[in-house]
């Protein structure tokens, strides 16, 4: 098997893990939780929320650390810090115990999740990585598939402090192993640290052909930021609240929630077209493409109700899906593999708050307009087409038509 290979399945792997015991966890977890600690049910949303934004505000410097040292290091520390938050929150007997442990969950999202396994792989490979971001994300994809069910067996049987315990041992079983697997980087090859600035000349063993212009770095970076963080606002707030949004439209409860469970396999369907069709399609169109997917199914929505729920829900997943991919393709693609890490946790910093407002922001829009909020999230959906629109083609496909 080639390292490469080898590498994406191993951190590929950990994703699955790392996602399905975190970000995925509220889901079922959260009710029983409230329940246990005497602790309303939106103090635990909003401890939540706290691990969202210490995630992004310990991003920058998790990636910093995967420039300077490689990736390999920091993914087993997230494992680490993966199981003693998921130990805290087995102890948990409060609402400030219940904060502290998302807050350390918190740091091992922000050291552990896609940003540093896509971060990792830039770290070994360089540009060759680009391939391999799409194959993360596909295993990653899978997360909450496989996740729910082993989460829901956990609860059900060993209670919802001894599901927390169950995702705390695979990390150290399971998490630790597979990053512990992971190539190791000879120095040379290691995406060096941004000095103060944004603007180093890139080392000579990468083409500058990939890199944005100095003057033109800042202007990227806002753009792009605002791109991410459109996208996870849009979809944490899908995440959380799809099957209300799909019942304002007529659907019972059990149609809303077996159609809203199809976002996860549409997120994988998308990210395997793209797959397919990246030598068709470049990254930067792709990436077009998927910011208009939730405005269009959303205008089919309004338009028709409950009949295309289905194909808003396919539209949605497969949008975010493919979204994924840019996140860590397009700032490879417009700034190169020099102190890519960092630029990593800057750019998804916007995306991480956004993520932690989203619950409570879309919550507050359902009840003042309904499923018309979907009207909020479109606009949004096109701002953010408007603003890949404005970046231009990246130095490296310069000439190529754009959508």
């Amino acid at each position: 098997m080639q390292p490469l290979t080898r590498d994406v399945l191993l951190l590929g792997s950990g994703q699955l893990l790392s996602y399905a015991s975190s970000y995925y966890l509220p889901a079922l977890l959260a009710a029983p939780m409230a329940s246990a600690t005497a602790t309303p049910l939106p103090w635990v949303l909003a401890a939540f929320s706290l691990a969202l934004v210490v995630s992004a505000l310990i991003g920058p410097m998790a990636g910093r650390c995967i420039d300077r040292h490689g990736g390999r290091l920091v993914l087993l520390l997230s494992n680490l810090l993966f199981a003693a938050g998921l130990l805290a929150l087995a102890c948990a007997q409060g609402p400030v115990s219940l904060l502290a442990a998302w807050a350390l969950l918190g740091l091992a999202m922000g050291a552990g999740l896609y940003e540093a396994a896509f971060s990792a792989l830039v770290g070994l490979y360089g540009q060759k990585a680009r391939g391999g971001i799409t194959g993360i994300t596909l295993l990653g994809g899978f997360a909450s598939t496989l996740g729910w069910p082993l989460t829901a067996w956990m609860e059900a049987h060993w209670g919802w402090r001894g599901a927390c315990l169950g995702w705390a041992a695979l990390h150290l079983l399971v998490g630790l192993p597979l990053h512990a697997w992971l190539s190791r980087p000879k120095r040379a090859a290691r995406s060096q640290p941004l000095p103060h600035g944004t603007h180093a000349p890139l080392p000579m063993s990468e083409s500058r052909a990939v890199a944005a212009p100095p003057e033109h770095a800042w202007r990227t970076t806002l753009l792009l930021s605002l791109v991410f963080a459109i996208a996870w606002f849009g979809s944490t707030s899908l995440g959380t609240h799809l099957p209300q949004v799909l019942q304002l439209t007529g659907l019972t409860l059990t149609q809303a929630i077996a159609i809203a469970s199809l976002v996860g396999p549409a997120q994988v369907a998308g990210r395997l077209i793209d797959f397919g069709l990246r030598r068709r399609f470049p990254a930067l169109l792709s990436a077009k493409l998927a910011t208009l997917a939730h405005p269009v199914g959303a205008a089919l929505l309004l338009l028709l109700g409950a009949p295309a729920a289905l194909a808003f829900t396919l539209l949605h997943g497969a949008g975010i899906g493919v979204l994924t991919i840019a996140k860590g393709t397009l700032p490879l693609l417009y700034f190169g593999a020099h102190g890519y890490g960092e630029r990593q946790g800057l750019l998804m910093l916007p995306a991480r708050i956004g993520q932690a407002l989203a619950p409570v922001v879309f919550s507050l829009l359902l009840q003042r307009l309904g499923v018309a909020a979907l009207l909020v999230t479109s606009g949004l959906g096109l701002l953010a087409w408007l603003a890949l629109r404005a970046l231009g083609e990246p130095p490296a496909r310069l000439g190529t038509p754009s959508a």
